[in-house]
């Protein structure tokens, strides 16, 4: 299996669903990173689409290289953000007309806005230590306060808040040696593990963008604990879990409800669950800036299974009410980028999440990936929604419908990514970032629009040979390992502050009217 990619090594028997876990590869420090400031000029142009009729074939001559060349970044330049749409556009582009007219061909405001928290989602992944040697296996590699700096994405305008941690109702190990040593408090929990984090727009980047944006980022699939929730793919009531939802029929995937509820009181890290990190700290932030009198937005992305945690925080913000400041009686508008996510409900969660809280979502996937087609034995894909409602209200297992707009990409339009059977490629969020990039619309041409495909190749092997990128170039010199004084090769200590929660996490959320989180011994 190859690293860094959610691999879609998937098995569907009944109603058992694996998402196979997301191995990153070790995070770099900005400054060991490929350069990617320089610019080019040129631009490539293939054309190729996804599979349609009218589809043309694509240029037998080989096109030229331009990996190394090309900027990353979120595409200000070309994609529009920088000539003041944005600030007119924002709700447009956050789903108040359902992405009308915007995606064939698709709008390059939008794209640029895609692809930003599409890296956000990616930033997950290339901050995780995954290390099973070190001291810190399982915790975000970078403090809060330079986070975007260390992953490479300096000037993205956000900073983070807060960092969000996820532990099981399961009680099993997540690593396979053990992390903690009773004489260093230092050590990481050997079930917390950090999954996402929660940030917001800085004044600057507020001014650009319309309004102030509250973004929670989920990654993926990566440790056993995961593993084992991925595998529980039967549906139940949402409000089995504290959800305020008082339609019993509205199901979820229990697998993705435990983690996203699961905690331990004697945990520092996981006293507190995930859903109730995210709620706390979104209530918070926008109690704050609504009650200046500013808009406010809540943006919730992921990636596989950190989709379906998209999803379910998305349905939980709204149906608890904390994007809703009392003292500005307003509401935030709530949307979700998601990215190759599997089924995460039944239609009654579907009918819940768009047409009564208003919840706007946008499914970017590959139309190859097969993490999108699972979980469901009953599912729109194969059934029409009637049939599926009259499924779902005779209790029949296993009934599973997708929620929102989707837009759908085709790797094989890419004359940059090699064919492959390695199920992991399609699944590969950098993959889907690389095809974003070139999108314009379906039967139109592929033009990279400024992001490096270099970084497809980050930690996978996608990238044709003669692009000359090694598969898997992201890594850490020497592994982390240093030499120390007397010339013996060791891990090092990590100097870092582990973030504890905030002191007000209790307020929010009686404010919210949920229980208070017992004090860890």
């Amino acid at each position: 299996m190859s690293t860094m990619s959610c691999s879609s090594n998937l098995s569907l028997a009944g109603a058992r669903t694996v998402l196979p876990p997301c191995r990153p590869a070790a995070p770099l420090p900005s400054h060991q990173l490929t350069s990617r400031r320089r610019r080019s000029s040129s631009r490539l142009v293939v054309t190729s689409a996804l599979s349609t009729d009218e589809t043309k074939a694509p240029a037998k001559e080989k096109p030229a290289s331009v990996i190394g060349d090309m900027e990353r970044g979120t595409l200000a330049e070309e994609s529009g953000r920088s000539d003041g749409q944005l600030t007119s556009r924002w709700r447009e582009i956050h789903g108040s007309n359902n992405w009308e007219g915007l995606l064939d061909p698709i709008d390059t405001v939008l794209r640029g806005e895609l692809i930003r928290y599409g890296e956000f989602a990616q930033a997950c992944y290339d901050s995780f230590d995954y290390d099973r040697f070190s001291r810190y296996c399982g915790t975000c590699k970078y403090p809060p306060k330079s986070f975007f700096h260390d992953v490479g994405l300096a000037g993205v305008g956000y900073d983070v808040t807060r960092y969000i941690y996820a532990t099981s109702h399961v009680h099993l190990p997540n690593f396979s040696i053990a992390k903690h040593d009773p004489l260093d408090d230092r050590m990481w929990s050997e079930t917390a593990t950090f999954i996402g984090f929660i940030a917001v727009s800085s004044d600057q980047e507020t001014a650009r963008i319309g309004r102030r944006d509250i973004a929670v980022a989920w990654r993926g699939t990566v440790t056993k604990l995961e593993w084992v929730e991925d595998m529980s793919a039967f549906l139940k009531p949402i409000g089995q879990y504290g959800i305020p939802c008082e339609d019993p029929r509205v199901k979820v995937e229990a697998g993705f409800a435990d983690l996203y509820t699961g905690k331990e009181p004697t945990c520092k890290f996981c006293k507190y669950s995930a859903r109730e990190q995210v709620l706390a700290e979104v209530r918070k932030l926008v109690e704050l800036y609504a009650g200046k009198g500013e808009e406010v937005s809540v943006t919730v992305t992921g990636h596989s299974l950190g989709s379906a945690m998209a999803m379910l925080s998305a349905f939980d913000i709204a149906e608890t009410g904390a994007n809703v400041s009392p003292s500005a009686d307003v509401k935030a508008p709530v949307c979700v980028y998601s990215f190759s996510g599997p089924r995460v409900g039944n239609t009654w969660f579907g009918e819940r999440f768009e047409k009564e809280l208003g919840i706007k979502a946008l499914r970017i996937l590959n139309v190859h990936d097969t993490v999108p087609k699972v979980p469901g034995i009953f599912t729109e894909a194969l059934h029409p929604m009637p049939l599926l409602r009259v499924a779902d209200a005779l209790g029949l297992p296993s009934v599973y419908s997708h929620i929102g707009v989707l837009l759908a990409l085709d790797h094989e339009v890419s004359p940059f990514l090699k064919r492959t059977f390695d199920l992991a490629c399609y699944h590969n969020l950098e993959a889907h970032l690389h095809l974003l990039d070139g999108y314009t619309g379906r039967g139109k041409e592929f033009k990279l629009g400024g992001r490096d495909p270099a970084l497809v190749n980050k930690a996978a092997d996608f990238l044709k040979d003669e692009h000359m990128v090694p598969s898997g170039w992201r890594q850490e010199l020497n592994k982390g390992m240093i030499r120390t004084e007397e010339g013996k090769w060791t891990l090092p200590h990590r100097p870092r502050d582990v973030e504890d929660h905030p002191d007000d996490t209790d307020l929010h959320l009686a404010q919210l009217g949920l229980a208070v989180a017992a004090a860890a011994t």
